[in-house]
């Protein structure tokens, strides 16, 4: 059924583009195909569908993982990311959200000052050499809040600082592998603590409270996003972050969040919490065959967002709590 009333305003999705020039492979299992030259023309084919839609959306959040880490083994990590903003070129504004492949090519310090930095220009949250986190209000009365899910970890850290050894020493408590992208154990929540996944420090933890609660109090309604999920059931347990149930108990204290959107499991999921709370785990281009697609438009209304899927992502209507 059409909506009568046009959306307050709409913008694009789409995650886990990972963009190779190179043939077809096998994911980390050796289970699962990866296309990943097709990655781009699947990324192609989106961002037309974007512009030829009726209400333009106002923005595109890309949730991680732009391009493959095998770049980084052919020297050509700059190049891979320069042929995938080229395609963004002619879309509006792109808020860029970090996975473990940007932190597979590039260092913090690079990604910092790059074009993946969506912060510039945006109001900034944190110290620079801490974490990438920013919030920003597309029009009034909703907010957006980018979460950095490699703020603790060991692949997007310095081998010297505190928090790669505090991030070690967790992986190492929970996962005795040699390999520490091999999982803990074959089942269950334990399978999070991988190299390949990451978690909150508590300042950034503590700052998503304080925007929250300034967000409360402006009434307004917000959506987080990371590339990481954070709901057990919106996911695979192995894509989970580390300490998810840390960042739930603070989304869930807040009547202002309505929806927590990620990338990470090629799958995609979705789950509503307790709370109400929508937790969105989107599809990934990586693994979507190259006759099908996997992008979205979401259509944001007063008491309600409406996802428009294409391809393999699924068409949903997010109530806001409180609009049931």
């Amino acid at each position: 059924m059409e909506d009568c009333k046009p959306p307050v305003f709409t913008f694009g999705i789409i995650a886990d583009i990972q963009y190779a020039d190179i043939d077809d492979g096998l994911n980390f299992k050796q289970t699962r195909k990866r296309y990943y030259r097709n990655s781009l023309r699947l990324l192609q084919k989106a961002n037309e569908g974007w512009n030829e839609e009726k209400v333009k959306p106002s923005f595109i959040l890309q949730l991680g993982d732009i391009i493959d880490g095998f770049n980084k083994k052919y020297d050509a990590s700059q190049r891979a990311l320069d042929t995938v903003v080229r395609v963004f070129d002619h879309s509006p504004a792109v808020h860029h959200v970090w996975g473990n492949h940007e932190f597979y090519n590039f260092t913090r310090g690079a990604l910092l000052s790059s074009v993946l930095n969506s912060s510039t220009n945006q109001q900034s949250v944190s110290d620079a050499d801490e974490f990438y986190a920013y919030h920003f209000s597309p029009t009034h009365n909703f907010r957006f809040v980018v979460l950095d899910a490699y703020d603790m970890s060991i692949i997007g850290r310095e081998q010297s600082s505190e928090k790669y050894e505090q991030s070690l020493k967790l992986l190492k408590d929970h996962n005795t592998n040699e390999d520490l992208n091999h999982p803990p154990v074959f089942s269950g929540l334990e399978q999070r603590f991988v190299k390949f996944n990451g978690g909150f420090s508590e300042d950034q933890l503590k700052w998503l409270d304080g925007v929250l609660s300034k967000a409360d109090e402006a009434e307004e309604k917000v959506t987080v996003a990371s590339h990481l999920p954070v709901h057990p059931d919106s996911t695979d347990p192995i894509c989970l972050s580390w300490n998810y149930n840390e960042v739930l108990s603070i989304l869930q204290s807040h009547k202002s969040v309505v929806c927590f959107m990620a990338g990470h499991d090629h799958d995609g999921g979705y789950h509503r919490d307790c709370s109400g709370i929508h937790h969105l785990t989107l599809e990934g281009v990586i693994e979507t065959p190259p006759e099908s697609n996997a992008y979205g438009t979401v259509h944001v209304y007063e008491d309600r967002m409406v996802l428009k899927g294409n391809g393999r992502m699924l068409d949903r209507v997010l109530e806001y709590p409180g609009n049931l």
